[in-house]
């Protein structure tokens, strides 16, 4: 049997990725169950196991197992220990960190979207404590994790901002926006800082009568002054602050963020909280393994119905799969599904 795995190295070389024999033991721990693989995204210890969603059918269950039955579906995410590739034809996993698959979301789909939701969920209830008439500005809405959180939020009740990097993006967006017949818009304003990313401030206080926003999920923060192209999308920190609400929210992803007595002080006076986003915690410890469980199964409950609705997808064989993840390591793209 055949995965895909990165190999490590202690240089600061870019990695290398390679399709590895491995083999399954011939006995199954109690709690576990055998899945053949049927299609994934990606991200022995020598070689870092590659591609963390996965969706597949169950061939075979441990004694204790209770969750589950030979043949169903299911879909879930390898924990950071894991020593088996998500991009390999079978694996063994614990029944805890799996849920049921609905027959009719395909498993391109479901692994392709699922990381994003459980992200957008994360920071949505977990930390922000998204309520309705809550206002929400996430930066990038078009990404595939923002598009997630603009789902949920709208769905919730809660008035949506967003921010568009390329005018490709910007009509995305727009095309979310109130219009005849529309009762329940997903966003209620873009803001193009593609154009001049100054305009976010003014243009959030304006929408919000001054208040500012309940919640702010970032895709990544300027520390300081950039002159790269890329970084002069992303907001200042102290614009998030300023444009943040008393008694506010930022959801960050930026896990080098720096903030200096100023920033503090800020937050300070605005009753404010910073909160970092860590998708990983919750197959960390098993403390939250009964939450992790219920969100991972209401987030595909909310694919099913179309509440939630990824953006598509195309999947490559695992043949091109080393060729892609180099790709995505490039940060030429953010993922990539491999069909098996």
């Amino acid at each position: 049997m055949k995965g895909l795995y990165c190999r490590a190295s202690a240089s600061d070389a870019e990695p290398e990725f390679v399709i590895q024999d491995t083999k399954l033991p011939e006995a199954l721990g109690s709690h576990q169950v055998r899945v053949q693989l049927l299609g994934d995204m990606g991200m022995l210890r020598d070689l870092i196991p590659v591609g963390r969603e996965i969706a597949g059918v169950v061939l075979q269950v441990g004694d204790k197992v209770s969750f589950f039955q030979t043949d169903d579906e299911v879909i879930g995410i390898l924990p950071l220990d894991s020593p088996c590739s998500g991009l390999c034809d079978t694996i063994d996993i614990d029944e805890h960190l799996l849920v049921q698959k609905p027959e009719k979301l395909s498993s391109v789909c479901v692994a392709g979207g699922l990381r994003d939701g459980l992200c957008a969920y994360t920071a949505l209830h977990t930390h922000a404590h998204m309520a309705a008439g809550h206002t929400l500005l996430v930066m990038d809405g078009a990404s595939s994790f923002g598009l997630m959180c603009v789902q949920l939020a709208s769905y919730h009740g809660v008035k949506v901002l967003t921010t568009s990097h390329t005018p490709q993006t910007h009509t995305f967006l727009e095309q979310l926006r109130p219009s005849v017949g529309v009762q329940d818009p997903l966003v209620a304003k873009v803001i193009p800082v593609y154009k001049d990313s100054s305009d976010l401030l003014s243009v959030v206080l304006e929408e919000t009568g001054g208040l500012g926003v309940d919640i702010i999920i970032d895709s990544g923060v300027r520390l300081q002054e950039e002159s790269s192209e890329g970084m002069k999308l992303l907001p200042h920190k102290h614009d998030i602050i300023s444009v943040l609400g008393v008694g506010g929210h930022w959801v960050t992803s930026h896990k080098d963020l720096q903030l200096d007595p100023p920033d503090c002080r800020l937050l300070h006076l605005k009753s404010a909280s910073v909160t970092f986003l860590n998708s990983e915690v919750w197959t960390m410890s098993s403390a939250q393994q009964g939450r992790y469980l219920h969100i991972l199964k209401d987030i595909v409950e909310k694919m099913s119905t179309g509440v939630l609705r990824p953006q598509p997808e195309e999947a490559v064989p695992l043949y091109e799969a080393t060729v892609a993840m180099e790709t995505v390591q490039r940060q030429q793209k953010k993922k990539a599904v491999v069909q098996l």
